[in-house]
């Protein structure tokens, strides 16, 4: 399926939103391009199911997904590279984790995950769980999360919103504190950050999908 081409014959959508305070974003010193992480999630192939579960195939496939159903949807916004936003983004081995704890039962391959979520969960509650990964503003860079311990985001989800949870001082990790406490939350990838740097989407890659309610 020729996602790119699929994706970016889609309409824009401004999203607006502000992010809590005591978050600083560093000034930019250039103005920033306007390159989609959609572009950049489809543009070396990747969005199609492989073997490779710290890639991210099940969150692109999820976006096509929704799109298809809900034309209208604001996940759309992941797709216009003018709209500002930072997104944290699960790998594969995330939903494949998320499911395990919807089902208990593994499942061994990526379209596998993607197909039993969309059975489990249905197309709007997917749409929830995207918008809840997008911090419109900003963007947002890991230095600058890295300084922002305690701050609350608010999300592309209407009234939903995450907290920084800075642990560590030699060697921190930024964890994401979501709606759902009965489960580990997410913790930012160190060597997935600034993904699209330059530009007005930023994503960070995350270990665990962030949770809207609590599972």
């Amino acid at each position: 399926m020729k996602l790119r081409t699929t994706l970016t014959k889609l309409a824009a959508v401004i999203f607006t939103g502000a992010l809590a305070t005591g978050l600083a974003v560093a000034p930019a010193q250039a103005a920033p391009g306007e390159q989609s992480l959609a572009a950049v999630l489809t543009a070396d192939g990747n969005g199609t199911f492989d073997q490779n579960w710290y890639d991210y195939d099940i969150v692109t496939q999820a976006v096509l997904g929704v799109l298809a159903a809900k034309p209208d949807s604001n996940v759309k916004l992941l797709t216009d590279g003018s709209v500002a936003l930072t997104a944290f983004i699960p790998n594969d081995r995330a939903f494949r984790l998320l499911a395990h704890d919807l089902t208990h039962k593994w499942y061994s391959t990526e379209k596998g995950v993607f197909d039993k979520l969309v059975a489990k969960l249905g197309i709007d509650a997917i749409e929830n769980v995207l918008l809840y990964h997008v911090v419109p503003g900003g963007p947002i860079l890991a230095k600058d999360a890295l300084q922002a311990d305690g701050a609350k985001l608010a999300t592309g989800l209407p009234g939903a919103s995450i907290t920084v949870d800075v642990r560590g001082k030699n060697v921190p990790v930024i964890v994401l504190v979501d709606r759902d406490r009965n489960d580990a939350n997410p913790r930012v990838n160190p060597w997935q950050t600034d993904i699209n740097d330059g530009n007005q989407q930023v994503a960070h890659g995350i270990t665990r999908v962030l949770r809207p309610i609590n599972l």
